[in-house]
């Protein structure tokens, strides 16, 4: 793991290709590095064999490092790229659409991005229908919204590829839910799914509720503060149905009593959950709801 902070930067990059004993580069914080740095880093990540895990964070990856970073991913033996806020909403994005045709990677990591439910969510859907080798994708912390048709159809071309998507703190309310019902039954890969800190509600866990009773490959589910109170039933008959279903987390929301006692019932009939995440402390609403 090698992490360093400089301004020449392309003499230590073409030191660390000579030695070839770097698996994992961090050159966060480096927003003053010129354009002969990320040429040089473009070297090193189209010739080096033993690179693995690169980390851009706080950085801009606009205009020129774009399309640089874009060219070398074209042939790179990257599997890890983390590129948190790293300005990539629009053109950023779009002129990474090479990654559509990477066959190395397995995680790629955009937090923080302001990724918005227009351009940027045709581009990662349309990521989602040709890559179909990356394994786990986290978009949490952007902008995405509602516009989850385009990854929703990206995901029904998903065979053997992505089994994790991180959407948290997107901005997804119940229109968003509709786009995901579709799609949920025809999912054959998608293990873990975390739409927590959304504004799901109540409304918006009905909506998925039968289709994640019809979908076979879920084992993880995140609904850590999605507005959830009296619709932890639905989620309780979920639990019920499934037979796959591994975790579920429910931290931070007001789940009303009768939404805990489904869930204890549902949690007797259930077979394959390992961990069922709730907060141990009850909310204000909840201690009212027991005095009542």
């Amino acid at each position: 793991h090698f992490f360093f902070l400089f301004q020449g930067a392309s003499s230590l990059l073409d030191m660390i290709l000579y030695y070839e004993s770097t698996t994992h580069l961090d050159i966060s914080d480096n927003s003053s590095m010129g354009t002969s740095g990320w040429r040089a880093l473009a070297h090193l990540i189209k010739q080096s064999v033993r690179l693995s895990r690169l980390d851009v964070c706080n950085v801009p990856v606009v205009d020129y490092p774009a399309q640089s970073l874009s060219k070398a991913l074209l042939t790179s033996r990257l599997t890890v790229l983390h590129l948190h806020n790293a300005q990539l909403s629009g053109m950023p994005l779009y002129t990474l659409g090479t990654l559509k045709t990477n066959r190395a990677l397995k995680e790629l990591h955009l937090t923080n991005n302001l990724l918005n439910s227009y351009q940027d969510a045709l581009q990662l859907g349309d990521l989602l229908r040709y890559n179909t080798t990356l394994q786990t994708l986290e978009l949490s912390n952007n902008a995405i919204a509602d516009a989850l048709e385009e990854l929703c159809d990206g995901l029904r071309w998903q065979t053997a590829g992505l089994k994790v998507l991180l959407l948290r703190d997107n901005q997804i309310t119940v229109k968003g839910m509709d786009h995901l019902a579709k799609a949920l039954p025809v999912l054959k890969v998608l293990q873990v799914l975390d739409l927590g800190e959304n504004h799901l509600g109540n409304k918006g866990i009905q909506v998925i509720r039968e289709p994640l009773m019809v979908n076979c490959s879920v084992l993880q589910l995140g609904l850590a503060q999605a507005n959830i109170t009296c619709e932890a039933v639905a989620l309780a008959e979920f639990l019920a149905e499934s037979r796959q279903i591994q975790r579920l987390d429910l931290r931070q929301n007001d789940v009303k009593v009768g939404g805990l006692m489904a869930l204890s019932l549902a949690l007797r009939i259930n077979r394959s959950l390992a961990s069922l995440d709730v907060d141990h402390t009850p909310s204000q609403e909840q201690l009212a709801d027991i005095c009542e």
